[in-house]
């Protein structure tokens, strides 16, 4: 592995490629072993063989790197998500928009403040769950109309939402936040409100069990906003 490792190092160095023959002379490998790990490294799409014989980074280079830098924006947005968590004694969600789709991509959860569960899954339920519809407000209507040409609106509970002219109105309906009663699980709520900064499209959500709406509380809307702002900084820190 140290050696595959030293390998593709070197043939990051350089832009338009090298040969087998250069990169064995830069890391002291017998030629034989530079090949062998050429290949291996090649087959899982890590170093890619262009015109003339020489090897360049393959895809699987950059996904990583896209991959990593996602994580990276996660580790600067979880202690917000912890926090209101703490706060608000319910579980916290981060959804966001992309290629098209909603998606959750992180959950602050614990032994006392225990996630919703998604039996269905989140990119066929974004018109019944308060994070998926946060983020339909973001879009604007032109954005929701898109969107729903391609996400039909399963009836997953008898509260949920499945004509497109009553969703439209729901998103607005009460204020700033957005509210799931029941449209995606019988007896769980959900409340979020969206977020958009530059391009960054997403919503911080909360679940709790349905009855607790009935004694809600004020501050856990200022908590939302208030975790909603660091979010949309935290991610759009450079790297």
């Amino acid at each position: 592995m140290q050696r595959a490792l030293r390998l593709l190092e070197a043939v990051s160095r350089y832009e338009r490629g090298a040969q087998a023959k250069q990169l064995a002379r830069e890391t002291g490998f017998p030629l034989a072993t530079t090949y062998h790990l050429l290949r291996t490294l090649v087959e899982e799409g890590y170093v890619q063989r262009v015109e003339g014989g020489a090897f360049m980074l393959g895809g699987a280079v950059e996904m990583l790197h896209e991959r990593g830098h996602g994580q990276l924006e996660l580790s600067r947005v979880r202690p917000a998500l912890a926090a209101l968590r703490d706060q608000v004694g319910a579980a916290a969600y981060l959804a966001l928009y992309s290629d098209g789709e909603v998606r959750v991509v992180e959950i602050a959860d614990g032994p006392r403040t225990p996630r919703v569960d998604i039996w269905v899954g989140f990119e066929d339920a974004a018109h019944a769950t308060a994070s998926g519809k946060a983020v339909l407000r973001a879009l604007g209507e032109e954005g929701v109309r898109e969107f729903l040409s391609r996400h039909p609106l399963h009836d997953l509970t008898p509260r949920t939402i499945t004509r497109p002219a009553d969703l439209m109105r729901n998103l607005d309906a009460h204020g700033p936040i957005v509210l799931d009663r029941e449209e995606y699980l019988l007896g769980n709520a959900c409340v979020a409100i969206p977020f958009t900064d530059g391009d960054r499209i997403g919503s911080v959500g909360i679940s709790m069990p349905s009855r607790r709406l009935l004694r809600w509380d004020p501050a856990i809307q200022r908590h939302l906003c208030d975790t909603a702002e660091r979010v949309a900084r935290g991610l759009t820190l450079t790297i």
